[in-house]
C-alpha cells in the first residue's frame, strides 16, 4: 500500500515544483520559461497562431543540402517506393568521393527510419547478391542508391523518413 501511495505522490510533486518554479518566475518578472512558452502557445486560439512561410521549408532544405555537400560530399536525391511498395530506394549522388567513403562502406550499418511511427527499416541481404546497397568505392557525378525492405508496406508516399548510416543521419526526408 505504502509503494502505492509514493507512485501516485511522485507525479503529483513534480508537476506542483514545476507550477511552483513558474510561478516565482512570473512573480519576479523573469524571462518565460520554455515550457511555459510551449503552453502558451498551445492556449493561443487557432486564428491567432502565427502562419508558417513557404520561405521558411525552402531554406530548411537549402541549408541541409548544403550540409551534406560540405560534410559528407554528397547530394541526397529522394527517397521512393519501389517494387510496388514492398521497397524504398534512398538515392545519392557523390560529389566528393573521399568524404561519402561512409554511404558505401558496406561494415556500417543503413536504417530507414519512419518519424512518425518509429518503424525502422534495414537494407535486406539476398542470399547470392548481398545486401541491397552500392558497395563499390565512390565516385564523383554518379548516383548510388540503398534499398530498405518495407514489409506490409508500412511507410507509404508522403512519409517523412530518416535515413541513418553510421555516424550520417539525414532526417526530414518525404517519401516521394
Amino acid at each position: 500500500m505504502k509503494l502505492a501511495v509514493k507512485g501516485a505522490l511522485l507525479p503529483a510533486l513534480a508537476c506542483a515544483g514545476l507550477l511552483w518554479s513558474v510561478a516565482l518566475q512570473a512573480a519576479d518578472g523573469g524571462a518565460e520559461s520554455t515550457a511555459v512558452a510551449a503552453l502558451n502557445t498551445r492556449q493561443m486560439p487557432a486564428q491567432q497562431a502565427p502562419a508558417a512561410t513557404a520561405i521558411e521549408p525552402a531554406r530548411s532544405r537549402a541549408t541541409q543540402s548544403l550540409y551534406f555537400k560540405r560534410t559528407w560530399g554528397v547530394e541526397i536525391v529522394g527517397v521512393k517506393p519501389v517494387s510496388s511498395g514492398y521497397m524504398l530506394s534512398f538515392k545519392y549522388r557523390v560529389l566528393d568521393p573521399e568524404k561519402a567513403k561512409l554511404l558505401n562502406d558496406r561494415q556500417s550499418k543503413a536504417y530507414l527510419v519512419d518519424e512518425a511511427t518509429g518503424i525502422v527499416l534495414a537494407v535486406p541481404a539476398m542470399e547470392n547478391v548481398g545486401e541491397l546497397r552500392t558497395g563499390a568505392a565512390p565516385e564523383a557525378d554518379r548516383t548510388y542508391f540503398m534499398i530498405f525492405g518495407n514489409p506490409g508496406k508500412l511507410v507509404k508516399s508522403g512519409s517523412r523518413v530518416s535515413v541513418m548510416v553510421g555516424a550520417m543521419h539525414i532526417d526530414g526526408l518525404i517519401v516521394d
